[in-house]
């Protein structure tokens, strides 16, 4: 009996494959629609950010935005008093949105996570941050990135609380974490 076995697509062409090259093949193409899928996942992602970050910009398209910290008209969060947040442009309620925000001296915001990506920049003060890497401290000028879905802790410096620039590209919500 002939070690070799014909492949059916290709055996009136008189090709042969050995039984372990049959293996080898299926088993790049699995690697190739894998890699495949991942280039579209990142692609689809990449896209729907644009767009959310174009949408919230288009309200102030061809506008300077010049806002200090200390004067920025900031509300209360609703019920959480310690909160407060300036609108820069865009709403957060309602998608991608800059604004300066304020966490009062030790204000603790419990486990929990974002929908979408949150960036934050230190302005005064320290905004404390904690996952399962540890702790940061996001002082002024230190820079923060927060994907959407992770799961972690922040609050306010116990002493000073914390002033930072937040941006997203979607709403801004906080869903407490089990």
């Amino acid at each position: 009996m002939n070690p070799r076995r014909f492949h059916p697509n290709l055996c009136r062409r008189g090709i042969e494959f050995a039984p372990g090259q049959k293996l080898r093949r299926k088993y790049r193409e699995e690697r190739m629609k894998k890699s495949l899928l991942t280039v579209a996942l990142a692609t689809a992602l990449m896209i729907a950010w644009s767009i959310g970050r174009v949408q919230g910009q288009a309200q102030a398209k061809g506008k300077v935005i010049f806002v200090s910290a200390d004067e920025a008209n900031y509300q209360s969060m609703g019920t959480i008093t310690a909160v407060s947040m300036a609108a820069l442009w865009g709403d957060a309620d309602k998608g991608a949105h800059g604004t300066f925000t304020k966490f009062a001296p030790g204000y603790d915001a419990g486990m929990h996570t974002h929908t979408n990506d949150v960036w934050i920049v230190g302005v005064k003060g320290a905004y404390l941050y904690k996952d399962e890497a540890g702790e940061k401290r996001v002082g002024p000028g230190v820079f923060l990135r927060v994907p959407g879905g992770h799961k972690h802790w922040s609050g306010g410096d116990p002493k000073e609380g914390a002033v930072f620039y937040e941006e997203s590209s979607g709403k801004f919500d906080t869903i407490p974490a089990k």
